[in-house]
């Protein structure tokens, strides 16, 4: 399909976008990137003056890494360097448009004012447009792509393109079958997550504790689904289940006494540690004690390399920005947005995840990638920053009317004397602003893995899509529950 040379390099950038957005991209991945490279250097002059096509074309080289200007779309524009009027009756481009955009980074400006343009017009079009079509609108102007965990949009997807003209039955059908395999893998996952979390007992020492085992699977799910990642789909699974139960300890039970001392004795790191904790932190500790040294001790014997270090650092580091909060609730302390930030991009508990999972992926690791993790790069500053603000976002109000800490937005209404809609606004835009900031580190040259840097922006995208509608991890709604009927248990039917 990719290699034939009789299709034009639209219906090639269209063919490359079903693939994708059914779910089979990891099946093409090296011919995905040899057509794209070919389109790249190719000059097209067709697509040039296609908003569509340039749009299209433009989103699927930056998603691939390729490096691509911003200008490209300075063709639309008219002498006032505003967005062409007449392009608001080509609907496809402007919805291909809209979804470029998300692609930006900073100081991009034509890319923002392709933003402003396109969700202005869809938003107005869309009630005069064919009904299959409203569908992808209001599907894009929920969630762009760029935002989306991808079992979710291939699961959407394949049901919308089912019902598109002139589809290809065969990809069709295969995205179907691919669909179903990966979700068979998923299940084999749960069933081993949910074993070990049994076993693991803490529920019945912890009984305050949020039993959140599936919602964290579906974190692990949104950062590495390919079958070939379930380790590190089982290591993400079992950090956030931890991460979940230990924010219970300090958030909910704990005096800041006993959160003290469960603080000290992660930084202590010694099982004698655990004789001055209360009991119900006794259990709590050896279950992170054992499974971090677990992990660490199954690194070593496949790598060679010895973690145990870097792991400790990174709870310590965890437990303490939790002591922090907690010590500012129990002071009644009102942080500034900057204090809280700063604090919360570590709390929120993706730097950890991601250490871990950056070990769980690496078939080889080196002294330079552990350094390099040791060092809390911008890449996992930046993921932690979107999931804080997606999160604060969608809880923040239940979760001050159950007494706890101010979050971001009451943060920055403090700071400026604002309204709460005119701070979620902010928030908005900080969320946004940190996006392109992790866009542009899809470009630079890091010791790790192209992979692996791709599941950190999937782990930001995960936060988006968890947090849409609410806490879809503290307390999944409707739309959160049917979503994990989609992933994880409902099959899709074939022909």
């Amino acid at each position: 399909m990719l290699h034939d040379k009789k299709s034009s390099p639209l219906a090639l950038l269209e063919l490359i976008d079903n693939i994708q957005r059914l779910g089979l991209g990891h099946i093409f991945e090296e011919d995905i990137q040899q057509v794209l490279g070919i389109l790249k250097e190719n000059n097209i002059a067709e697509t040039k003056n296609d908003l569509h096509a340039t749009a299209l074309r433009f989103r699927l080289l930056r998603q691939q890494g390729f490096s691509v200007s911003q200008d490209v779309f300075k063709v639309f524009k008219d002498h006032q360097g505003n967005f062409i009027e007449q392009l608001s009756q080509d609907v496809n481009g402007i919805l291909s448009l809209y979804e470029a955009s998300y692609l930006g980074t900073e100081g991009e400006d034509i890319l923002n004012d392709a933003k402003v343009f396109a969700r202005h017009h869809l938003k107005d079009i869309k009630a005069k447009i064919d009904p299959n079509l409203t569908k992808l609108v209001n599907h894009s102007l929920a969630l762009p792509l760029n935002l989306q965990i991808n079992r979710l949009e291939a699961r959407w997807y394949i049901d919308a393109y089912s019902r598109t003209q002139n589809l290809n039955y065969n990809l069709l059908e295969l995205a179907k079958l691919e669909y179903n395999m990966v979700q068979a893998a998923h299940q084999k996952d749960v069933i081993k997550m949910s074993r070990w979390w049994k076993n693991l007992g803490v529920l019945k020492t912890l009984p305050f504790a949020r039993n959140r085992l599936v919602e964290c699977f579906i974190w692990a799910v949104g950062a590495a689904y390919e079958p070939q990642h379930s380790y590190c789909r089982e290591v993400i699974t079992k950090l956030a289940c931890l991460i979940t139960i230990i924010d219970d300890v300090y958030d909910v039970y704990s005096t800041l006494e006993e959160a003290q001392l469960f603080t000290d004795a992660v930084e202590r790191w010694d099982v004698n540690a655990v004789e001055q904790l209360p009991d119900y932190m006794k259990l709590c500790f050896f279950a992170l004690y054992n499974t971090i040294n677990e992990f660490a001790y199954d690194t070593l014997k496949e790598n060679g390399l010895n973690i145990i270090s870097c792991l400790k650092q990174t709870w310590v580091r965890h437990c303490k920005a939790y002591l922090l909060e907690a010590k500012w609730f129990h002071s009644g302390y009102k942080p500034n947005l900057k204090e809280y930030l700063d604090n919360a991009s570590v709390s929120v508990g993706l730097t950890l995840i991601l250490t871990n999972a950056n070990f769980a992926m690496h078939p080889t690791l080196t002294s330079d990638t552990l350094l390099y993790i040791k060092s809390c790069p911008d890449l996992f500053r930046l993921v932690s920053m979107i999931a804080r603000l997606t999160d604060d976002m969608a809880t923040s109000t239940a979760e001050l009317e159950r007494g706890d800490n101010i979050k971001s937005i009451q943060c920055y209404m403090n700071d400026k004397g604002v309204t709460e809609e005119v701070a979620r606004e902010y928030i908005r835009d900080l969320t946004d602003e940190t996006w392109k900031k992790l866009n542009a580190e899809m470009w630079v040259e890091y010791p790790v893995s192209k992979e692996f840097i791709k599941v950190c922006v999937h782990m930001a995208r995960a936060a988006e899509a968890i947090y849409q509608y609410g806490d879809g991890h503290g307390d999944p709604s409707n739309v959160s529950k049917s979503r994990v009927l989609y992933l994880l248990v409902d099959a899709i039917p074939l022909m």
